[in-house]
């Protein structure tokens, strides 16, 4: 697996106390470094206007422009809303939207893997707002990108504990969306009503957890299927995975009760569905994660389950799925089939 890093990623928010801090991306590196997974790194270039003008209108870009360059020697919060900005947010967010579109690229080119660590992350920024954490948001200008240089259909993959609203937002047209994730947390969107077949094969696909103590073996049968289910009905030429470790049992900000050696499986999944249907071509893109042991184990897992490309299953039995969540797949399924 190709590895996507760069140094100025710690630049967002340093010395400012903040959960997404540079400690995170930091903590990996260090801890990939320390392991021998660090060897093949990729650097990122900045993403074009062009390339974030895909997702995001042009008077967002302005304005974050502008109101990060007026941030001076302090840090302070677009005016769109709770995103956290100092005066080298916009170059480093930049850099993360081309991380992830470098990423979406090897992974194309290649028929392989790649991980972008980048940050700040993406998924609830939509097309004139950051939210959340997010400025722009790198996993679908990753995507349409791959639609304009390659015309390629892509189905993006969030197991981050928060639903990617923004990503969501921005689906259709070559664009699918599939996560589970805890409801009604942040952003409180992603309930089981939003779930569409979209024209032309697309779909958004949602799977609403409980906020806490869902568990390790239902989260990784609940995946295996529901990623399935979304394959068979997208048949994408890409997967990109939207890959936040806040599910992770313990993490600050999220936590589904899900132990920290879930990521092996999921990544298995993953790696087999893109075999299966890409051609092996999968890219994942850093969102949350705020235990930074559990983010580092996680994403050196997921390094190693591709490298070694294991493709088999958990093992999770499928009646481990509670009966809610169970109904709603059916349903899904039903109606994407």
């Amino acid at each position: 697996m190709r590895v996507v890093y760069d140094e100025l990623y710690g630049d967002h928010l340093l010395g400012i106390p903040h959960p997404e801090s540079p400690g995170r991306v930091q903590a990996i590196a260090d801890f990939l470094r320390r392991n021998g997974r660090f060897e093949d790194i990729l650097a990122p270039r900045d993403a074009t206007v062009e390339e974030i003008g895909r997702v995001h209108e042009a008077g967002y870009i302005d304005l974050v422009r502008a109101e990060v360059s007026a941030m001076r020697d302090r840090a302070g919060y677009l005016s769109t809303g709770d995103t956290a900005v100092d005066e080298r947010s916009f170059a480093v967010a930049l850099r993360a939207a081309g991380g992830a579109v470098v990423a979406m690229e090897t992974a194309m080119h290649e028929h392989g893997s790649a991980f972008a660590i980048v940050r700040p992350p993406g998924h609830h920024a939509e097309a004139a707002r950051g939210m959340g954490f997010c400025v722009f948001n790198n996993v679908a200008i990753a995507a349409r990108a791959a639609q304009a240089q390659f015309g390629a259909r892509t189905l993006i993959v969030d197991f981050d504990y928060h639903h990617g609203n923004g990503t969501q937002a921005v689906s259709g047209g070559g664009l699918s969306y599939v996560s589970a994730h805890a409801f009604p947390a942040y952003p409180g969107t992603g309930g089981s009503a939003e779930n569409y077949a979209l024209p032309g094969g697309d779909a958004i696909v949602n799977m609403p957890l409980p906020p806490h103590q869902f568990g390790t073996e239902p989260f990784i049968a609940l995946w295996e299927r529901l990623l399935r289910v979304a394959a068979e009905r997208t048949r994408p030429d890409l997967l990109l995975v939207s890959a936040g470790f806040d599910y992770v049992s313990g993490d600050p900000v999220g936590d589904l009760g899900v132990d920290v050696g879930a990521a092996k499986h999921l990544s298995a999944a993953i790696n087999a569905t893109a075999q299966e249907f890409c051609g092996g071509r999968v890219a994942y893109v850093l969102e949350g994660g705020y235990d930074v042991d559990a983010l580092s184990q996680s994403v050196a897992d997921i390094i190693d389950v591709h490298n070694a490309g294991q493709t088999q299953d958990g093992g999770a039995e499928g009646a481990a799925i509670p009966v809610t969540q169970r109904e709603l797949l059916n349903r899904i399924e039903g109606s994407l089939s």
